[in-house]
């Protein structure tokens, strides 16, 4: 047992690398809080809300068989058929347990302490944390006023340490979308021995014309990665599964970084089952997409400045004030997520989304008049 003594003595404690001093560690979504009357909703980490398919229910019972058995490394059906549905070459991918792994190995293979990282910033938490990890020097755009990526800003940025540069669309907490165009003309800024890493976890709920297409973009840049996701559209999160499409060099680099038989059987037989459901998947991301276009208007009406939704939340750019809307959407029995510089709302049920917009009503009355 450890003494309070020891665990208090500083000359016994194990010295960790200084990088760890300069990120915070990534911080889930909170849990909604228990309100008397009220049916608590979980806002707060993007997850799908609606009910998983009936087949992938059913595949994953049928696998759930023997746990002692490791799963295929090389997820060698699962990567077959996603293969042929991307119109890619099967060397052309690996899958992992989800992107985030993705963007462990993405910076473990690009990143140490002589190089620097651009990214976009407000984005997702985990750019500054791997890449910090890795040692690099991270170099964090501020995205516009509308929430969108400062793309000639980040082409500014790059340097002869420039290692590798991510780009999220639709960004994540923001809501924009990249448009093709504009990601075609800022790779040609880009020196073709940088690594650009397309974040597209959320791609399937983008309706926005003109959207960035990370395939076609892999297809014509060697330098370019997909990294995309079923934790979203195909709603399994809690099943750690996502996937890379690169030119082989990439993905064989990538190969070496990520963990053996991370996927378990369990997961890629999920993820199989719901690639087969293809459309399915895709017609339930339009549904979602259209809800949330609509909370997002509901909140507009409000007098609200919500920048382009893209994804399966929207983005309140409330600085001061998240702590305090947090708090509001608590006492309402929703969980949304604060991430300080706003609050980002995920699509959910309507009954959840309703109270979001009555506390949102009244929070407007009480802070702006």
């Amino acid at each position: 047992m450890i003494s309070a003594d020891s665990a208090s003595d500083s000359s016994s404690t194990p010295h960790l690398r200084a990088s760890l001093e300069t990120f915070p560690p990534y911080v889930p979504g909170k849990p909604p809080r228990r309100v008397e009357g009220l049916t608590p909703f979980k806002l707060s980490s993007n997850e799908n809300y609606l009910e998983p398919l009936p087949a992938v229910i059913d595949a994953m019972v049928a696998h759930a068989k023997d746990p002692a058995l490791y799963p295929d490394d090389a997820a060698s059906a699962l990567r077959t058929e996603l293969a042929q549905r991307l119109g890619v070459g099967i060397d052309e991918l690996v899958v992992t347990t989800g992107a985030s792994e993705l963007l462990v190995a993405l910076t473990q293979i690009t990143s140490d302490a002589t190089t620097e990282a651009i990214y976009p910033w407000p984005s997702f938490e985990m750019y500054p944390q791997t890449t910090g990890l890795a040692g690099a020097k991270r170099i964090e755009v501020p995205v516009t006023s509308e929430g969108r990526h400062d793309l000639d800003a980040m082409a500014a940025a790059i340097t002869e340490k420039t290692s590798l540069i991510i780009l999220c669309s639709p960004n994540n907490p923001t809501g924009p979308a990249l448009r093709d165009d504009e990601v075609r003309e800022f790779l040609q800024a880009v020196p073709s021995h940088i690594l650009v890493a397309l974040d597209e976890a959320y791609w399937e709920f983008a309706t926005a014309e003109g959207v960035v297409r990370g395939l076609d973009l892999v297809a014509d840049h060697p330098n370019v990665v997909l990294l995309r996701t079923f934790s979203k559209a195909h709603g399994l999160a809690g099943l750690r599964i996502g996937y890379a499409v690169a030119h082989e060099p990439v993905i064989q680099g990538l190969l070496k970084a990520v963990i053996p038989f991370g996927v378990t059987d369990l997961s890629q037989a999920a993820a199989l089952e719901s690639l087969r459901h293809w459309d399915e998947v895709l017609d339930r991301a339009r549904n979602i997409a259209g809800v949330r276009d609509s909370f997002a208007q509901a909140l507009r009406d409000q007098g609200w400045d919500v920048p382009e939704a893209q994804a399966n939340f929207v983005w309140l750019p409330l600085v001061e004030l998240s702590s305090a809307f947090e708090d509001a959407c608590v006492e309402q029995a929703v969980a949304v997520r604060n991430l300080g510089a706003g609050v980002r709302i995920s699509i959910g049920e309507q009954e959840a989304l309703d109270r979001v917009l009555s506390a949102a009503a009244d929070f407007r009355a009480q802070h702006f008049g």
